[in-house]
Formats: C-alpha cells, structure tokens, sequence
C-alpha cells in the first residue's frame, strides 16, 4: 500500500515543498533481524532490490551516518527494456546515496540523487524507513520525497511497491525452507 500526502505546491526544484509517498508491509512471520538484514547488506538488497524484471548489484555499502552506497540495476524483463528503450533510458542506471541515519534494526534514513531523467535537473531524493517489531511479526513504513512530476512520483510508488512486494517474497521463502 501506498499514500501520497501533499505539501504545497506541485514540487519544481529540490528546494520546494515536496510531496511525501508512504508505504506500510506487514510481514507476519519475519524477525526484525531479517528485515534489517535485508535492507543493510549487500546479498540482503541483490535478493530484492528494484522493481519486478529488474536485477540489482550492490558495489559499495558503508552502512553509517554519512556513508555511501551504490548499485547497478538492470532491466532483464522483455517488457521493462522496451519501456526504457522507449523512455529513451539505459537498460542499466547506476545509482547510489548517502546513509544520513542509521538507527539499527530501527531506522534508516537514506539520500539519493535523481540524475537520470532526461530533461530535468538533479535533485535529492530522501527516504527514512523504519523497522518496528511486533508481538508477531513486523511493522515497515517507508517514507520517501515524491519525484519532480505526477507521471514520476506514480512510475517511483509503482517501483518502490514492486520491490516491497520482491522483500515480502523473499521473506516467504525463508519460511518455507526445510
């Protein structure tokens, strides 16, 4: 599930008031141990990390306050490389941020930089998520800056969905290993 909570005006610049997306998963049967464990290491965020029809190589991941990470993420899905060809985008964005908080098994604040759009100007994208544990399983909110437009902030909620989805899997089956 999503939510978009508006602030101000529709978001031109990285200095307005931007829009907040919000995502909540509850993951009945995980530990907060493994859903921190898949946000803060490298074989943790390759088994889940992008959209559907997408894979992803982490090469960097210094998880601290003003650490940096990077990754490639490459489209393998027929129908993902013909939307990007289309876009006229690469097959492969190398994206990476900085950790600004890490609280662990609680919280991760995280920035990014949206360079990849042709056309608009580089901005910062913030995320902050947070891990709560529960009498049975986990609580995850994922709040992140919408995207320059409406047609982007809806590609980046339906992408960060579809990855969310990738993490509520790839919990599945660690329940279901003999």
């Amino acid at each position: 599930m999503s939510k978009i909570a508006r602030k101000g005006k529709s978001p031109t610049s990285a200095t307005s008031p931007r829009a907040k997306l919000t995502f909540e998963r509850t993951f009945q049967a995980a530990t907060v141990d493994e859903v921190w464990d898949l946000w803060t290491t490298k074989a943790g965020l390759e088994s889940w990390w992008g959209p559907e029809g997408f894979v992803t190589k982490v090469s960097r991941l210094e998880l601290r306050p003003g650490g940096k990470f990077e990754y490639a993420m490459t489209a393998t899905d027929s129908a993902q490389m013909e939307g990007l060809k289309a876009a006229g985008l690469p097959l492969t964005t190398v994206a990476g941020g900085t950790y600004v908080e890490v609280t662990p098994r609680t919280r991760l604040v995280y920035r990014t930089v949206a360079d990849f759009i042709p056309g608009v100007a580089p901005y910062e994208v913030v995320a902050v998520v947070e891990i709560h544990g529960r009498t049975q399983g986990v609580h995850m909110v994922v709040t992140e800056d919408a995207m320059h437009d409406e047609q982007w902030t809806q590609m980046s909620a339906m992408g960060m969905n579809s990855s969310l989805d990738k993490l509520a899997k790839v919990l599945d089956a660690r329940r279901v290993r003999p």
